[in-house]
């Protein structure tokens, strides 16, 4: 939603400049800090996302440690995005200089600037940020929040107008400025032409010997112009990420929003605490989660669809009323009113029919099951098409591997195969067909027959006397021949 009275093409930035450059040395990671991923993006995914809607006519990433592996992320994620190399960090007014850089020095229009880390900033807060740099004509304007406790976080100093005069260090602070709970979020609207200006003018004599993009704030106000402020409606949308506890309260408060948008949506949660969703996942109305489980990808749960409890669906499509109970699956389609579970498999390529059942224990890749067929227990079938309103008999396995290649079976309509059996791929067994229990099918069984393949029974009477005496099974053994048969 816009801020009122503004048109959309006036609150349009020329551009937004991404901070993605620094190490993040305490993560302690081997992965560049904006790439470290919560609810199925990384913190910079979660940026640029926010940073498109508003439609900016360049999106720049700053990129700097680890540039080679952070671009790549970035030309995966969104190809539109431009890249600036700081080669070395010197600082936020540097990074931003850089920016310009690859724009041409200078852009006509706002520049709005965020940190890369932020994956809980929303574009809903971007805009309201580019309306009130517009609608009053500031030089910059700043995005602020304010916190509960603001020890560590530079102070917004306002004058009577409510213009900002100044953002001070905690370390610098007078106790009134202390006081003040308003603080500086590090993301901003700038005039680009003013912002390019002022860069020039930024000084390296400070502690750090670094360019501060803060400095850009008293250049422009000494020139006389405008600097404004936006505050955030949720002070946890700035909190920028710097180590693993930070990254844990933030995918925290990001699956409550998630979660809290579904339920509002008609979705029942049943136990928000223990059920994780990534921001790809889409629900219809009615939908159940239960406990314990994690959606993640591009799953879709349909209307009135239960999952769970204790489930783990990945880019997987549940149809509407199907029922996934205690189940994972990866790259699956449930189709309307199947069941799944408990304790099932579904790995990618499976297919399942409307009112299909994929039991306990069993685990599925690359199968088509069809309407009304059961897979009830204990098997694998892989690589295989099953026709409509088949039964699979228990403890079947479907040997499509040969040590080299995958083979296909087909097993047609309305069959009936028996418990223990092999399917030995290629093979196909036809419509209305029956196979034996305990059978190894290596042929193709035609349409309507009964296929028995298993060797001949053979008792060999005596055996346990002689290869095991004196154990257990000989003396009961012994003990059953005494019995009398009942005969009169």
């Amino acid at each position: 939603m816009k801020p009122k009275g503004i048109p959309v093409s006036a609150i349009r930035p020329a551009a937004v400049v991404v901070l993605a450059a620094g190490e993040g040395t305490r993560m302690k990671s081997a992965t560049p800090k904006v790439l470290h991923d919560i609810c199925g993006r990384s913190l910079v995914g979660h940026v640029l996302a926010a940073a498109r809607e508003l439609k900016p006519e360049n999106l720049v990433v700053v990129v700097g440690h680890a540039r080679e592996k952070v671009g790549a992320h970035l030309a995966e994620i969104d190809p539109g995005v431009r890249t600036a190399v700081q080669a070395e960090q010197n600082g936020t007014g540097h990074a931003v200089r850089m920016a310009l850089e690859e724009l041409g020095g200078s852009v006509d229009g706002t520049v709005v600037v965020v940190c890369g880390d932020t994956p809980l900033l929303t574009g809903e807060t971007l805009r309201r940020l580019a309306g009130t740099h517009h609608e009053d004509g500031n030089a910059v304007t700043v995005l602020t929040a304010e916190v509960p406790d603001a020890t560590g976080y530079g102070r917004i100093v306002r004058d009577g107008t409510g213009a900002v005069t100044a953002i001070v260090e905690h370390k610098d602070a007078s106790d009134a400025q202390r006081a003040i709970r308003e603080i500086n979020s590090g993301v901003f609207a700038f005039d680009g032409q003013l912002l390019a200006e002022a860069l020039k003018k930024v000084r390296t004599d400070n502690s750090q010997g670094e360019e501060y993009l803060t400095d850009v704030l008293g250049i422009l106000r000494s020139a006389g112009h405008r600097v404004g402020a936006s505050v955030a409606g949720d002070h946890r949308e700035i909190a920028g990420i710097n180590n693993r506890v930070q990254l844990a309260e933030a995918r925290r408060i990001l699956n409550d929003r998630l979660l809290t948008e579904a339920m509002l949506a008609g979705v029942t949660i049943v136990d928000p605490a223990t059920t994780w969703v990534d921001v790809t996942v889409t629900f219809e109305q009615d939908a159940v989660v239960q406990p314990g489980t994690q959606l993640t990808g591009a799953t879709h749960i349909g209307e009135g669809a239960e999952v769970g409890p204790n489930s783990r669906l990945k880019d997987t499509r549940v149809g509407a009323g199907a029922r996934v109970d205690n189940s994972v699956s990866d790259g699956a389609v449930v189709g309307p009113q199947a069941s799944v579970g408990p304790y099932a498999y579904l790995r990618p390529g499976t297919r399942l029919g409307v009112k299909s059942k994929v039991g306990t224990y069993v685990e599925t890749k690359n199968a088509s099951i069809g309407e009304g067929t059961k897979v009830p227990h204990l098997s694998y079938v892989g690589d295989a098409t099953i026709g409509e309103y088949t039964n699979i008999g228990a403890a079947s396995v479907f040997v499509n591997y040969d040590g080299q290649d995958k083979h296909h079976t087909t097993v047609g309509s309305h069959c009936r195969t028996g418990s223990d059996n092999m399917f030995v791929a290629p093979v196909t067994v036809g419509d209305g067909a029956y196979t034996a229990a305990g059978s190894v099918i290596t042929k193709d069984v035609p349409p309507g027959s009964l296929a028995v393949a298993r060797g001949q029974q053979r008792n060999i009477e005596g055996w346990v006397a002689r290869k095991r005496p004196g154990s257990a099974a000989a003396k009961a053994a012994e003990a059953a021949s005494r019995e009398p048969d009942g005969e009169d």
